[in-house]
C-alpha cells in the first residue's frame, strides 16, 4: 500500500508579508547608498526589496560597485534599518493567518534570509513561536532570492511534505518557481497583481485578511 502523501505545508515569507518592513528597508538602502556617494531613486530601490542584499547592490548600481563597496553598503543598510526596527508592526491578520493554517492541520515554516537577531525580533513581534513549526535565517542559505535556496531550506524542514509559498514580492514568486513549488502572493509589499502573476504566483490577494477569507479555495484550504 502506497504511503499517503502529507498535505502541503505553508512556507511564509516574513518581511513584507507578515511584518510591514519593505518601505523601512527601502529608506535604509537609500541612506546607505547615499552615505557612499550613490543617489538611487527610492522607487527603484523598492522594486528590488525582497531580492537578497548580496545581489541588490550590483542590480541597482554595478558589479564594480559591488566588488568595491558592496560589503560596506550592506553593513550600513543593516545599521540604518535597525534604527527603524522598533517602528515595524505586524501586518493585519498575520498571526491569525498562521493560526488558520494550523487549524487546518498545515505545517508552517517562516522563511527569511535575515540575520538571526532580526528573525528573533519578528518572531517575538508576531508571537509566532507557538504557531510556526520552524523558521530559517541567513545561516540557512548560500544564495538569496531569487535563487531557490531559501525555499529549499524551508522545504528541508518539512520531513517530505510539499510546500506552498506565501510572499509579497516578485522575488518570492521567482524563488518558489525556481524551487519547483507554487506560490500565493499578497499586495502588502507594494508589488502589483500583474507583476506577481507574471513572476509565477498562482493567485494574488489584496491583503492577508483577503487571503484568510479565500484560504479554502487554495491548496492550503
Amino acid at each position: 500500500m502506497t504511503a499517503r502523501k502529507p498535505p502541503p505545508a505553508a512556507i511564509l515569507d516574513i518581511d513584507g508579508t507578515l511584518v510591514d518592513t519593505n518601505y523601512h528597508h527601502a529608506i535604509a538602502w537609500f541612506r546607505a547608498f547615499r552615505q557612499h556617494g550613490h543617489v538611487v531613486p527610492i522607487w527603484r530601490i523598492h522594486r528590488h526589496i525582497g531580492m537578497g542584499g548580496d545581489k541588490l547592490v550590483a542590480a541597482l548600481l554595478s558589479k564594480e560597485v559591488e566588488e568595491r563597496e558592496g560589503a560596506d553598503i550592506r553593513a550600513a543598510e543593516t545599521a540604518l534599518y535597525l534604527t527603524f526596527i522598533e517602528e515595524v508592526e505586524p501586518l493585519r491578520g498575520a498571526r491569525a493567518l498562521m493560526q488558520d493554517l494550523r487549524d487546518r492541520g498545515r505545517q508552517v515554516v517562516l522563511a527569511s534570509s535575515a540575520k538571526a537577531d532580526e528573525v528573533d525580533h519578528y518572531l517575538d513581534l508576531l508571537d509566532a513561536r507557538s504557531l510556526a513549526d520552524s523558521w530559517t535565517t541567513a545561516a540557512d542559505v548560500e544564495q538569496t532570492k531569487p535563487a531557490p535556496d531559501l525555499i529549499l531550506a524551508a522545504l528541508a524542514k518539512l520531513d517530505g511534505a510539499p510546500g506552498i509559498m506565501i510572499g509579497d514580492s516578485t522575488w518570492d514568486c521567482q524563488a518558489a518557481k525556481a524551487a519547483g513549488i507554487d506560490s500565493l502572493a499578497v499586495l502588502t509589499g507594494g508589488f502589483s497583481e500583474e507583476e506577481l502573476l507574471e513572476a509565477g504566483a498562482s493567485a494574488v490577494f489584496h491583503s492577508i485578511d483577503a487571503l484568510r477569507m479565500g484560504l479554502d479555495d487554495t491548496p492550503l484550504g
